[in-house]
């Protein structure tokens, strides 16, 4: 059963990015320092109030899961969940991180070892202790907290009290009442799409070039605009497939292959790398992590001013919260009969399981090769570029041709897994109604898809796609406001309807 176009969102939504786009690629000149300096006031003016958020959800998703709350049913007495755990955990896992972990996880403890944050002298014992547990955090309970609440917001809107859309606005409408059907909820639909083209932008931007770099290494070609351009098709074609197929044929199993192939890749680090650092040095990395939870969560450097915690944690909670309304709709989609305190407990689990291992295994054997002067990385990363670090930590693996061929092949599956994602959840969100088992028509998944994928070519002929990513960066500011209207609305509708709760058996 396909759903219906809602005109008021499709054509508005569609108009506005393709003209935004366009302006913001004609004047990226003027634009790009404009935007830039934007993004660095609201990282150090607005500081405090991206660290209070994450830890506040987090607090408010441990009181949903341990409170009488947390046994509420997302549907019916007679619904089950339409996909295992594992299929339901993959997916999850798999349309929030993208290529992103494959990158940030090798190179982002090269940058902590080398600028280390609470003064800690850069290149020492002490700063490659926290290498790996500063990217731990980021990309841990914190990171996933701000994904799981929009989830569980969503998910109660559309299966405990029947609302029959997959928007934001909706969600909101418990705090906003009226005003989330009119022009207001209008424009936070508009703006939570374009927080998600900006996102993709993200993972493209990332993804793109770190799979041009290996492939062009294992062809012995240079990097060019053209293979850049081929990725960007060939993906297009992946995900088109899925995206065909739908929620259920075509998402679910790009999801399940894969996790299979992304635990393949890590589990063959861990055997043929230094397998005993690699545990002892995570293990270590972990307690350390949790020792300064709090120091990290709420670090804003106000006295010596060194801008460790604006360039990274407060980015970082912006670019996910920028995010979150779009993971929030898809996890909600997929998690029809499971309980409020399951589906924190998953996205909090899957995610942040997922994050580790991959920084556990391929950041820490970076920081390995660094230390033991196998290869010298951070000098890699100062003198060509992050993508030359990642074909350089490759190629330093035994069987490098096929580990290369396979990390390649895992990028082209993760970045259609994400886009297969973000145009069922576009196409659900200009859509005028979801009933529980419908799903947006598959001309509607198809359009969006592809007009992505021609914004993504466009944006890399003419250079312009890192205006884009940070423009959309800068929604997160709206989104605090949209934050605490989800939970408004979330805590209202609990208590409101309270007697006509269904439970999940003990």
């Amino acid at each position: 059963m396909n759903a219906k176009l809602d005109k008021s969102i499709f054509w508005p939504s569609l108009i506005f990015i393709v003209l935004a786009t366009v302006l913001l690629v004609i004047f990226r000149d003027t634009a790009g320092p404009v935007i830039e300096g934007a993004m660095t006031a609201i990282t150090f003016r607005l500081d405090w109030a991206f660290e209070f958020l994450t830890i506040g959800l987090f607090i408010i998703l441990i009181w949903l899961m341990i409170g009488r709350y947390g046994r509420v049913k997302l549907g019916d007495p007679e619904d089950t969940p339409d996909f295992s755990k594992f299929s339901w955990g993959g997916m999850l896992f798999c349309a929030s991180m993208g290529t992103s972990i494959m990158f940030w996880s090798i190179v982002e403890p090269l940058y902590y070892y080398t600028g280390p944050p609470f003064g800690i002298e850069g290149s020492s014992t002490e700063s490659a202790e926290f290498a790996i547990s500063y990217g731990l955090f980021h990309w841990g309970i914190s990171a996933w907290a701000l994904y799981a609440l929009p989830a569980v917001v969503m998910a109660y809107s559309f299966y405990v009290r029947k609302d029959s859309s997959l928007k934001i606005s909706t969600a909101c409408s418990g705090a906003l009442g009226k005003y989330a059907d009119g022009l207001l909820g209008k424009i936070i639909d508009i703006l939570v799409i374009w927080s998600l083209i900006g996102g993709l932008g993200t993972s493209l931007g990332l993804g793109v070039p770190m799979v041009s770099a290996v492939l062009s290494n294992l062809l012995g070609v240079e990097p060019t605009l053209l293979l850049d351009i081929v990725i960007i098709i060939i993906w297009t074609f992946i995900f088109s497939s899925s995206a065909y197929f739908g929620l259920y044929k075509g998402i679910r199993k790009l999801s399940d292959w894969n996790v299979y192939m992304a635990l393949g890749l890590a589990l063959f680090v861990i055997i043929v790398g230094p397998t005993l650092f690699l545990l002892s040095y995570f293990t270590d990395s972990l307690g350390l992590m949790l020792d300064n939870f709090m120091r990290m969560s709420l670090y804003t450097d106000p006295i010596s001013e060194g801008g460790f915690p604006q360039a990274w944690t407060v980015f970082y909670w912006a670019w996910f919260a920028a995010t979150a309304p779009f993971i929030g709709i898809f996890v909600a989609r997929i998690s029809k009969g499971r309980s409020i305190r399951e589906l924190v407990f998953h996205v909090l689990m899957w995610g942040t399981l997922g994050s580790w291992l991959y920084f556990g295994v391929f950041g820490g054997y970076a920081m390995n090769l660094e230390l033991t002067n196998q290869v010298d990385l951070t000098g890699i990363l100062t003198g060509e570029s992050e993508q030359a670090v990642i074909v350089a930590v490759l190629d330093s693996l035994p069987l490098s041709v096929i580990v290369s061929s396979f990390f390649v092949i895992l990028g082209f599956v993760f970045l259609a897994t994400s886009l297969d994602s973000a145009s069922y959840v576009i196409a659900s969100i200009a859509s005028a109604e979801m009933k529980k088992d419908a799903e947006p028509a598959r001309w509607h998944r198809l359009l969006w898809g592809i007009l992505l994928s021609a914004l993504a070519i466009s944006l890399t002929i003419v250079g312009g796609l890192g205006v884009v990513q940070t423009s959309s960066v800068l929604v997160s500011v709206p989104i605090l406001i949209m934050y605490v209207l989800l939970a408004i609305s979330l805590l209202r509708w609990l208590k409101q309807d309270e007697p006509y709760h269904h439970y999940v058996k003990k």
